[in-house]
């Protein structure tokens, strides 16, 4: 139980009052040993006769009434325009002619300060296939190219400006659905070209480990829609499947893994250069490939979900 810094008593000392008190201790005797007022002393010795031990426990501070709070009719109407309408804090306060902090305070009370709780929270619907190679997610991720170690990491601001421009280069990531077995290649750009030949090496590497692709699912953005990325599935007699527009989490699992790629090689180390940071990569995705444990996949790495032949042949 956390105790007021200033607070003279305890619910401890409170039953040591009473029980001195039953032993025959005056109530100003009593007050002066704990250092507190007599009028202290008495009420803790009426709450323990009227409540027992339950009532030597701190109470909220809170008071019994409060004249100036709105009625419950206020309060439905409030509620009533934020749900109904979806009103602002202002904007109601204005329909109804109150102050501005009252109806927050009531919006708050409801549970309604923020327009977020008025919308039912979306149902998290977890899948995975039941074997490697069912699906595939394809997802980029736009990288800053590095020309030396920035100002975050030295704090030295100098000639910063003239490092303006120094361009863009993406990260191409392939998971698969059911082993997050993972495959990765930062490329100059995001174009089509790219995009299809990541594609087509991809399909190498997990043919490489026995892993036959069926389906394999990107976002909507202009390179998946190509006529040559297409093509290219198609010719291979993979099922190509697109996400919702601006549903992102259909795509999960290649966008946890690029988080993780961030969080554990992107952004682990200072790179000097965008060169030294893709020359750190084959090595940290073999180790997420083949020793780092997988909270989905029981503590296990994703090598572990491929046959026993891959995992004593391809582990690389």
């Amino acid at each position: 139980m956390d105790i007021h810094d200033n607070a003279r008593t305890t619910p401890r000392s409170r039953m040591m009052m009473v029980e001195r008190l039953d032993s025959g201790w005056t109530v100003s005797a009593v007050a002066a040993a704990f250092g507190v007022d007599g009028r202290t002393v008495r009420k803790w010795r009426d709450r323990f006769a009227a409540e027992g031990a339950a009532g030597l426990a701190d109470r909220s501070s809170r008071p019994h009434s409060c004249p100036s709070r709105l009625d419950g009719a206020a309060e439905a109407e409030i509620e009533r325009l934020r749900r109904r309408e979806r009103l602002s804090g202002p904007a109601i306060a204005r329909r109804l002619g109150r102050p501005v902090s009252t109806v927050g305070k009531a919006l708050r009370r409801l549970g309604l300060g923020r327009l977020r709780a008025l919308d039912a929270p979306i149902a998290v619907i977890r899948y995975e296939r039941e074997k490697p190679g069912e699906l595939i997610h394809i997802d980029t991720k736009k990288l800053g190219r590095i020309d030396g170690i920035g100002h975050r990491i030295t704090g030295n601001r100098t000639g910063q400006s003239n490092k303006r421009g120094t361009g863009w280069e993406a990260l191409h990531v392939a998971i698969d659905d059911n082993s997050r077995l993972a495959y990765t290649e930062i490329l100059p750009d995001e174009k089509k070209t790219s995009a299809t030949a990541f594609l087509e090496r991809a399909l190498v590497f997990f043919q490489h480990h026995g892993v036959s692709v069926e389906r394999v699912m990107t976002d909507n953005c202009s390179a998946y829609k190509s006529h040559l990325f297409r093509d290219t599935l198609a010719a291979k007699g993979i099922r190509h499947k697109r996400t919702r527009p601006y549903t992102p989490r259909t795509n999960g699992k290649a966008e946890r893994f690029i988080q993780t790629s961030l969080r554990e090689w992107l952004y682990a180390s200072p790179y000097e250069s965008s060169a030294q940071r893709t020359a750190a990569m084959p090595a940290w995705l073999c180790d997420y490939n083949n020793r780092r444990p997988h909270a989905a996949l029981r503590g296990k790495p994703p090598i572990s979900r491929l046959s026993e032949d891959n995992v004593l042949g391809n582990d690389n």
